[in-house]
């Protein structure tokens, strides 16, 4: 009840202004994601009695079209665009340093990440001095910090934010046209003159569009005709691009398909992201009424203060109830997913995922509530700023492509992926790496 009562305190002190809206659809977008991930792993244990990594969307093809509602990183970036116009309108208001301004930004994203390398980190060495094989605490590795992927790209487009609301200033829809248009050549130049590389710039035109969206809406530009009528053009293009042109239907990744939508992300995962766009706009009105309960307000501050812990951990969660299955003789893996049998007991399942999950949320959401950026008396130097983006982005990265564990070498760690990010943290200059750091 402390938690409630808090967040309720927080509900009842916000602005009027305030588009609680926003809010929702945050909580709302990283929650859609948690549950998608954890019902599209599923393994079982095999004929031979080894356990098989299965994907829900491989074994049941039909189930690739769900996608098109949990794949709601979209969301998160529209809201994204949302919050960061404001935020630099009022620090360009205030006459602030675009140091300043981006430390706060990307604190509440970063602090809690610290926390999840290091966990992984020493499960990583420990469980290789102990003899277990080097694979299996790879992928297991592997598994548990696929969530820390997308945070590199939005704390890139976040860094980008004030170039962008400038080219927003002065384009308006046009700077949205020449994004997409970026996505449309990109995927030219990869699915019919196979350019290798560059679909990764599609990291850059899609969400960079997608936040786009998020200005118009934040100026007022977006009504709920318009938005209907961006969800209908949306939904059109969605369907031509996949249904009867070249993209797959499933908008994450599939085991052995020759094309995925989302990494790099493609032009159909842009026209998804402006059809949800449209959907969730059009339904502001009702949203907005919706949330001037107090109850139903204070559940969606009470998550979202801890909404970033739930989603770097909700995949350990589903790693220590895998594991305890596992070592209880495969109790509940010797069903086959997509049976009648297998879709009943995934209450189950998502039960005892939340169980792992509440005491973690317990034990590391303080490190996303009240971590301030440090304050500075001179803002960062550009240098050094770049630097340490540089320095983070590439660390968290690398964290979600090769993962921290090592096949090779002695600790079965690589300590310069764990160790870039901080080191990026404390040339920012934010948060707890910068108070420790600074003595």
């Amino acid at each position: 009840m402390g938690l409630w009562n808090k967040a309720r305190s927080l509900a009842e002190q916000a602005p009027p202004e305030r588009n609680r809206y926003v809010d929702f659809l945050r909580a709302l977008s990283i929650l859609a994601v948690v549950v998608g991930h954890w019902l599209v792993a599923a393994p079982y244990i095999g004929s031979d009695g080894e356990v098989v990594g299965g994907h829900l969307l491989g074994i049941l093809p039909w189930t690739q079209w769900l996608t098109w509602g949990f794949q709601v990183m979209p969301i998160f970036f529209l809201v994204g665009g949302y919050s960061n116009g404001v935020s630099w309108a009022s620090t360009r208001a205030k006459n602030g340093h675009y140091s300043d301004w981006f430390a706060s930004r990307i604190q509440r994203l970063i602090n809690p990440v610290f926390p999840v390398l290091l966990v992984w980190a020493a499960f990583a060495f420990i469980a290789t001095q102990v003899g277990m094989a080097r694979e299996t605490v790879r992928m297991a590795v592997f598994l548990a910090l696929i969530p820390v992927w997308f945070l590199a790209v939005y704390l890139l487009v976040t860094a980008l934010a004030p170039l962008t609301w400038k080219l927003w200033e002065r384009l308006g829809w046009g700077s949205i046209a020449l994004f997409i248009a970026g996505a449309v050549a990109i995927d030219w130049l990869t699915l019919s003159q196979g350019v290798p590389y560059v679909n990764f710039l599609n990291f850059l035109f899609v969400w960079l569009g997608i936040h786009q969206l998020g200005y118009a809406w934040q100026q007022g530009r977006l009504g709920q005709g318009r938005a209907l009528a961006l969800f209908l053009v949306g939904l059109a293009a969605l369907v031509g691009l996949t249904i009867y042109g070249p993209y797959p239907i499933a908008m994450i990744g599939v085991p052995g398909a020759e094309i995925t939508n989302s990494m790099p992300p493609t032009l159909a995962l842009l026209a998804l992201g402006v059809t949800q766009t449209g959907l969730v706009l059009a339904l502001e009105p009702w949203g907005r009424k919706l949330l001037d309960n107090l109850t139903f307000w204070t559940s969606t501050v009470l998550m979202n203060g801890m909404i970033m812990t739930v989603y770097l951990w909700h995949l350990t969660s589903y790693v220590l109830v895998m594991v305890a299955a596992w070592a209880a003789g495969g109790m509940g893996l010797r069903v086959m997913p997509g049976t009648a049998e297998w879709w009943l007991a995934r209450p189950v399942w998502f039960a005892l995922y939340i169980a792992a999950l509440l005491p973690l949320i317990a034990i590391f959401a303080r490190y996303e509530r009240g971590m301030g950026a440090a304050k500075r008396e001179t803002p960062v130097p550009r240098l050094r700023l770049v630097i340490g983006m540089i320095a983070i982005c590439t660390g968290l990265a690398m964290t979600a492509a090769i993962s921290i564990a090592s096949p090779e070498g002695v600790t079965g760690v690589r300590l310069w992926v764990v160790a870039l990010p901080f080191v990026g943290a404390a040339l920012v200059g934010f948060g707890p790496v910068y108070r420790w750091v600074r003595g």
